[in-house]
């Protein structure tokens, strides 16, 4: 190999082995403002620097149609479209409500109070029978936690 090829390797690999040793040269130096990291920090703002690594803040994505400034403490009907969207959800929603009543008012029949007819298969598995009535217990709870849920997002429409 000649002396001039050697001394390319040589000094490519120097350059290469200094820029790898010192990787906090890239970078500025970082302060934190609040919640905010910034390299830029407005004077007063009462920034303090950050010291010991690299701080890597990665943004998320809002959807478009959230406003991070816009306080939110009931439905806003802004529009004429979307007092309709509201008109929709709250029909629906009543619609729901009395379809769920109606189903809990079912369930309460068959259900007699905890003591239900027993079925043919039941008179000779007295557990069978005490796991069907057990089952209508947990349906029936379900069936009004679900009105109840209706109610209050009914209520939220008559704010």
């Amino acid at each position: 190999m000649r002396p001039t090829a050697t001394l390319l390797i040589y000094l490519a690999t120097a350059a290469a082995g200094a820029l790898a040793a010192f990787p906090s040269f890239a970078q500025d130096d970082i302060y934190r403002c609040g919640n905010e990291y910034t390299n830029r920090p407005p004077k007063g703002a009462g920034c303090k620097r950050v010291e010991g690594g690299n701080v890597t803040v990665v943004r998320g994505t809002l959807p478009p149609s959230v406003n991070p400034n816009r306080v939110v403490t009931a439905p806003q009907a802004s529009s004429p479209e979307q007092r309709a969207r509201d008109a929709d959800a709250k029909a629906i929603l009543e619609q729901e409500l009395r379809r769920a009543e109606a189903r809990q008012r079912e369930l309460l029949a068959e259900y007699q109070d905890g003591n239900p007819n027993r079925m043919p298969l039941e008179t000779k598995n007295y557990q069978r029978y005490l796991d069907r009535v057990a089952g209508m217990k947990a349906d029936i709870d379900r069936n009004a936690a679900d009105i109840e849920g209706l109610k209050r997002e009914l209520e939220r429409f008559n704010r």
